[in-house]
C-alpha cells in the first residue's frame, strides 16, 4: 500500500515538473498566468505528498520487508520536505511576489526582490526534488527485497518439493 501511495504521488509530482509547469509557461499568455496557475497547484502537490508519506509511515509500522529504517527515513524526508516547501518557502515567495508589480522578468537582474524570487523558487524545487528522491527510494525499498531469503538460500531442496513444483 506505501507503494501504491508513494508511487502516484511520485507520478503526479513528475507530471508537475516535467509537463504542467514547462506547459504552462509556454502556452499561457503570460509568465505572471502561469506562475499563478503553478501557484495554485504546488500546494495540492506538497500536501498530498504530505499526507501520502504519513499515511505510508503508518502503515510501514506493521512490516518487515527491505531497510525499513532508510524506508522511514526517506518517508521523513518526503513530509519534512514537502512542509517546509509548502509552509517555510512558499508564504516567502508570497511575500516577494507581492512586493512586484507585473513580470518578475521585467526587474533588472540585480535587483534584490529578483534575486530572493529566484533564490527561494530555487529552493522550492530542490525541496520537491529531493521530496521525489525520498518516494523513489521508498517505492524502490517497498517493491523488492534486497538480499532473498536466508532460509530458502541455505536449505537444500527436498524431492518432494521439487517434484510437487513440477506437477
Amino acid at each position: 500500500m506505501t507503494s501504491i501511495l508513494l508511487s502516484a504521488w511520485l507520478g503526479a509530482a513528475v507530471l508537475f515538473a516535467t509537463v504542467v509547469a514547462p506547459a504552462a509557461f509556454a502556452v499561457l499568455p503570460s509568465r505572471l498566468l502561469a506562475g499563478a496557475l503553478v501557484g495554485r497547484v504546488l500546494p495540492v502537490l506538497f500536501l498530498s505528498g504530505i499526507a501520502a508519506a504519513v499515511a505510508g509511515l503508518v502503515i510501514d509500522r506493521r512490516g518487515g520487508g527491505a531497510m525499513p529504517n532508510v524506508r522511514r527515513a526517506a518517508m521523513t524526508i518526503i513530509v519534512l520536505a514537502c512542509a517546509i516547501a509548502q509552509f517555510g518557502i512558499a508564504p516567502r515567495i508570497e511575500r516577494v511576489r507581492s512586493q512586484i508589480v507585473g513580470p518578475i522578468e521585467q526587474l533588472s537582474r540585480d535587483d534584490a526582490r529578483r534575486a530572493a524570487f529566484g533564490r527561494l523558487h530555487a529552493l522550492s524545487v530542490g525541496w520537491l526534488g529531493l521530496a521525489m528522491v525520498g518516494a523513489a527510494t521508498v517505492i524502490v525499498l517497498t517493491s523488492r527485497p534486497l538480499r532473498p531469503d536466508a532460509s530458502s538460500r541455505d536449505a537444500p531442496a527436498h524431492p518432494d518439493a521439487l517434484a510437487s513444483a513440477i506437477r
